[in-house]
């Protein structure tokens, strides 16, 4: 940070002054970088990391520092600069584009590190002399670089001093968006915002939600990482761990890195950064040999000759992650390979590039120094040496440089042709006095479809429309490969989408595409049972608890249960909401059955009855027991029958109705029939003397009036009752949860009490008046029978209060039912069996004198 301070304050000295009265830029000083160099109509600025790291030098303060080393020649970034190279020789020689400029450039390597690469920013905006003449100060119109996110920041904020446009072609931090810290910037390889949504719509696809993540600690891996744990999280999965590779080395900090991947449950790990600083973490990795987990890699490294090699497969096998779309350039391959230690002058980089790649020196070395390699002899043949700077397979960065360049020569050739707006002078630049600002303004509107079929354009932060491809490390033929397996485009506007092939995805260890690496801490709870979560531990980490009674879930790892609506029932999976059973007493269950037949054949019993007093209403025992109120007795009787029939089949507002009010009609127009029998048994051998005929003052009048009478005090009661408050159906949801019993509700509470009150009035004043006749002199004494279903009829009730009140759902229907057949049949046979015993079997005791008891046994 203090370096990268001191030399933003140089910058400042970097200015224009008076020098022997003429306007000239004075550098305060040279860095003395290796670069390689064209002049052109117009300049272009490069800056690539040929080399992997800079040798830090002692920075006393007391002293000049020393020429900055870099080390560790990258031959990919290599074939990167030669393919901005070999762009600018093609548009140089196009005739359409640009055919009276020429293009040249100025490239410095910035070391992978944000102090070179300001060192470099510097030296492009003025050169490496000391004092330049106005004509050559700012000469650098656009600069295509960096290849980090730190690069970018530390050289965009200086050359936006100067308003020259930065083009970067592997810079993806969200930050660089930022219009109002980094207004000159722009880049062709889409933003890490895009790259993290791509990642997350990933790890949605296949499910993982418990997550490990690492990051290079510089702003393209914090930002990144950052960004990409706050959107998973909104998915719902955990990150149970994120690290940052050190920017030093600090093995310490790297094996402490490694032991909490190897402790972890984790099977799903996201790396998100750049290529030497993941290769130092890999390097731990495969020396602790952690295994068993899936490597989900960010753009920067998956397509890493570097990593990607024979001795890291065994643990990076069925690495996934998403690269930059690629492109075949023509004729790049030939360009590259046709370099040679004779362009030395024109490109310094070559010399060292041919010495690495046949391991041999152009140079006479010292023995004392380092060791001696075989001197070059300069015949040496690229073709037969197949390596990653040859390898055109995997155009992607390379394909953003190219991209770079033609998106500047358009820019330019808009402003040739002065297409769209002209600046505030309505006045066209000239191409020889052109200003950056100048080409900034018509580099951010340009569009064009190039070559290839793709439309190049910038949107309102810089950026280009996002495309990825998902690639799969696969071993083929003895080497690693990158195997496309899906899409990603998208933008900020639209929804992003997503393509998969799993057919095509081999997962770590060589697993089948059947076998998706699961990354859990908790399976997913089914439907039918909510996630419960557990105390201490992320909310990743559940237990599935099942639905209560009457809840649902319809979903996988639902939160809540969901209460079915009163109408409705969960199935046995409790996934679902159905319909409950509507339960009453039909005329289809084997129960209605049986009852409807009881009822019918107390009907049809009950009309035999009838039929045979009928037939033999003329013989003694039949006028001896008042024949008249007989029949109206079996007429009441065959209605209480009938009227259990209504108790049966789905309950309407009629039925409801009628079944309790018709039952207790019938019923007190029975016991009244009943009762006005007994009294006048009562008082007919009650009478003392022979002359004293007591039954005059009851007589058949006076017996209909007491019927009437009594029917008529239920019958008004029955009519307020269906005035005020008459018994309605009802659904019944509460004795039963997974039922709705379909029943009649009485209603009136205090209605239904007084019917069955004025029943049991009638029953037992019947019975009283009955007992006391039971002993009468009489061979035929009805009251014993009457006091005989009397008993019965009590019994029938009062065993029917505490079945009624037990019996759940339609059965209570049924024991009402059978109470009322049971009491009637016990009328019914008590009261009428002994007469018709006499009158078909015993017709002999069928007679006056016998029923009087006066003749002799």
């Amino acid at each position: 940070n203090a370096d990268i301070s001191i030399l933003a304050f140089t910058t400042i000295l970097v200015r224009a002054s008076i020098v022997n009265n003429e306007q000239s830029c004075v550098a305060q000083g040279k860095f003395y970088l290796p670069a390689t160099e064209k002049e052109g109509d117009v300049m272009i600025g490069g800056l690539f990391p040929i080399h992997s790291a800079r040798v830090d030098s002692d920075f006393s303060f007391r002293s000049k520092p020393d020429v900055t080393q870099c080390d560790g020649f990258s031959f990919r970034v290599f074939r990167w600069m030669q393919t901005m190279l070999f762009t600018i020789e093609e548009i140089n020689k196009d005739k359409h584009l640009l055919p009276n400029t020429t293009l040249g450039y100025r490239i410095y390597d910035s070391c992978s590190h944000p102090i070179q690469a300001l060192r470099a920013a510097v030296t492009l905006t003025n050169g490496q002399e000391e004092i330049v003449r106005e004509n050559s100060c700012n000469s650098i119109l656009v600069v295509i670089g960096g290849a980090g996110s730190t690069q970018s920041i530390a050289v965009t904020r200086l050359l936006g001093l100067f308003k020259i446009p930065v083009v970067s072609y592997f810079s993806t931090c969200a930050c660089l968006g930022d219009k109002q810290e980094f207004p000159t910037f722009l880049r062709t390889i889409p933003s890490d915002l895009f790259q993290v949504k791509a990642l997350v719509q990933l790890v949605k696809y296949f499910g993982w939600n418990w997550l490990g993540s690492v990051a290079g600690d510089d702003d393209y891996g914090r930002d990144g990482i950052q960004f990409f744990n706050e959107e998973v999280k909104k998915l719902g999965a955990c990150i149970t761990f994120t690290e940052f590779i050190p920017k030093v080395k600090a093995h310490e900090k790297v094996t402490q890195i490694v032991e909490t991947i190897k402790m972890s449950q984790v099977k799903v790990i996201l790396v998100f950064g750049l290529e030497h600083d993941v290769n130092v973490l890999i390097q731990e990795v495969i020396l602790q040999n952690v295994t068993n987990k899936q490597w989900i890699a960010s753009e920067a490294w998956i397509t890493s000759a570097l990593i990607s090699t024979k001795e890291n497969f065994q643990i990076l096998s069925g690495t996934i992650g998403f690269a930059i779309k690629r492109a075949e350039i023509p004729e790049l391959k030939e360009f590259l390979l046709s370099i040679h230690p004779s362009q030395v002058t024109e490109n310094p980089f070559v010399t060292e590039f041919w010495e690495k790649i046949f391991n041999c020196s152009l140079t006479n070395t010292d023995e004392t120094t380092k060791p001696v390699l075989p001197f070059c002899s300069g015949f040496e043949d690229l073709t037969n040496n197949q390596n990653i700077y040859s390898d055109v397979t995997q155009l992607r960065v390379s394909y953003n440089v190219y991209k770079a360049v033609y998106a500047i020569a358009h820019s330019l050739q808009n402003m040739i042709n002065c297409e769209k707006e002209s600046f505030a002078n309505q006045t066209c630049p000239n191409i020889s006095t052109i200003k950056p600002w100048q080409l900034h303004h018509y580099f951010k509107n340009v569009n064009f479809t190039n070559r290839f079929g793709e439309e190049i354009s910038f949107d309102k932060n810089g950026d280009p429309f996002p495309s990825y491809d998902l690639l799969n490390w696969q071993e083929l033929n003895g080497i690693v490969s990158y195997v496309t397996v899906g899409q990603f485009t998208g933008s900020v506007a639209s929804s992003p989408e997503l393509v998969i092939n799993e057919n095509k995805i081999l997962w770590n260890s060589g697993q089948s595409k059947n076998q998706v690496p699961k990354s859990v801490c908790s399976e997913s709870c089914p439907p039918g049972t909510r996630k419960a979560i557990l105390p201490g531990k992320p909310h990743c980490c559940f237990d599935c608890i099942p639905c209560a009674e009457g809840e649902i879930s319809n979903q996988t790892d639902s939160l809540e249960c969901i209460t079915c609506s009163p109408d409705f029932w969960p199935n046995l999976q409790k996934d679902q909401c159905l319909p409950k059973e509507m339960e009453y007493l039909s005329f289809e269950d084997t129960t209605g059955i049986i009852l409807l037949s009881a009822a019918l054949f107390g009907i049809c019993l009950t009309l035999t009855i009838t039929v045979i007093f009928a037939y033999y209403r003329n013989s003694p025992i039949v006028k001896a027991n008042n024949s008249e109120l007989s029949f109206l007795i079996l007429f009441s009787l065959a209605l209480c029958f009938l009227c259990s029939v209504t108790f049966i089949g789905q309950p309407t507002v009629w039925s409801c109705m009628l079944r309790h009010t018709v039952f207790g009609i019938t019923f007190v127009l029975s016991i009244s029939c009943i009762l006005g029998k007994t009294v006048v048994v009562l008082i007919a051998f009650k009478a003392k003397l022979p002359a004293n005929n007591m039954t005059k003052w009851f007589g058949p009048i006076q017996q209909k009036a007491l019927i009437l009478i009594c029917t008529g005090v239920q019958i008004i009661i029955s009519v307020v009752w269906l005035i005020i408050a008459p018994p309605l159906p009802m659904k019944n949801i509460k004795h039963q949860s997974s039922r709705i019993i379909l029943e009649c509700n009485v209603g009136s509470v205090v209605a239904y009490s007084l019917v069955l009150g004025y029943i049991g009035l009638l029953s037992c004043i019947c019975f009283v008046l009955a007992f006391l006749a039971r002993k009468l002199p009489d061979n035929f004494n009805e009251a014993k029978f009457i006091t005989f279903s009397m008993l019965i009829f009590f019994a029938v009730w009062l065993t029917f209060i505490p079945a009624y009140i037990s019996t759940p759902g339609k059965y209570t229907v049924a024991v009402e039912i059978f109470a009322i057949l049971s009491s009637s049949f016990g009328l019914l046979i008590c009261i009428f069996a002994p007469k018709c015993y006499i009158i078909l079997l015993r017709p002999e005791k069928n007679t006056k004198k016998q029923l009087m008891g006066r003749i002799s046994s």
